[in-house]
């Protein structure tokens, strides 16, 4: 099979990007929102006076706001806030964006009901009464007595299971890496085998995100979940190489693909309008 240059990568991410903010903008005239200064401007929403996000699905972002722990997730930083002109005296978070992959995450996740619901149980695998935690710490050891504070963007738990979830939809890819880099975890070389691992022309380690993911799920002795769109082919072929290094077959069996469109198919009829209204992600099974 021949395999996605990095190039390609970032011409994938850049076509869907296009796709979102194209829907976006016209969507966005019903909603208090700012848009960047880039050639191609991005939607920033923001909470009107009603209480309204339209970068949410309204029955979960007023959980959201309910729920103490989850609404600090909205005080994400958004590291391109520079770009959008300043119209108002407020601040712009990563989940205020129109491409946030955490905002989305939290939309279908956050909506009543949709934990209890025997389909989207039965895709991840979960047990009774799942709990959430929103961008969690792993804490995987590194060499000197250090931890690893890299976070899983959503932790699921269930009696003794932890799922472990990297949500993905525009972003170019999951980082790049020095192999010193990841030495600095005793368990890497153990985990995976160093010569199937996807390298790029400079040597270094492509996938950075994914190997914490999967060194944190070791750890954890958790599963782990990369949830893509169906339309980044790329990050699936990167993923796919990344877990067949993995070197035991116990660890390999944790690890799992999963779409935004097959998770669309578990949940209620009202939140697949509003996800293909919004990133055109159609329920597929």
């Amino acid at each position: 099979m021949r395999r996605t240059s990095e190039p390609e990568l970032l011409n994938t991410a850049a076509a869907l990007r296009r796709e979102l903010n194209a829907r976006n903008l016209v969507r966005c005239a019903s909603f208090e929102h700012e848009l960047s200064s880039a050639e191609s401007p991005s939607v920033v929403y923001a909470e009107d006076e009603a209480g309204n996000h339209g970068n949410f699905y309204p029955p979960a972002y007023r959980r959201i706001l309910s729920n103490p722990v989850w609404r600090a997730r909205l005080d994400k930083a958004y590291t391109a806030s520079a770009r959008v002109p300043h119209q108002h005296a407020r601040t712009r978070r990563e989940l205020d964006t129109a491409c946030s992959s955490d905002a989305l995450l939290m939309s279908i996740f956050c909506a009543p009901g949709s934990l209890a619901r025997k389909p989207l149980q039965a895709l991840l695998n979960l047990g009774p009464k799942p709990q959430l935690d929103f961008g969690h710490r792993t804490l995987t050891p590194l060499a000197g007595g250090y931890d690893d504070r890299t976070e899983a963007d959503l932790r699921i738990t269930s009696g003794d299971d932890t799922l472990l979830i990297e949500a993905k939809l525009t972003e170019t890819g999951f980082q790049t890496a020095r192999p010193a880099l990841l030495a600095r975890y005793p368990a890497f070389e153990t985990t995976f085998d160093l010569e199937r691992l996807p390298r790029n022309g400079r040597n270094d380690l492509l996938g950075y995100q994914l190997l914490r993911n999967i060194l944190a799920a070791d750890h954890l002795n958790a599963r782990f979940a990369l949830l893509a769109d169906a339309r980044r082919p790329d990050l699936h072929e990167q993923a796919f190489r990344i877990f067949a290094a993995v070197q035991t077959a116990d660890l390999r069996s944790r690890l799992h693909l999963l779409t935004w469109q097959e998770l669309a198919t578990t949940l209620p009829r009202p939140l697949q309008v509003f996800l293909a209204e919004k990133y055109g992600i159609v329920a597929r099974p």
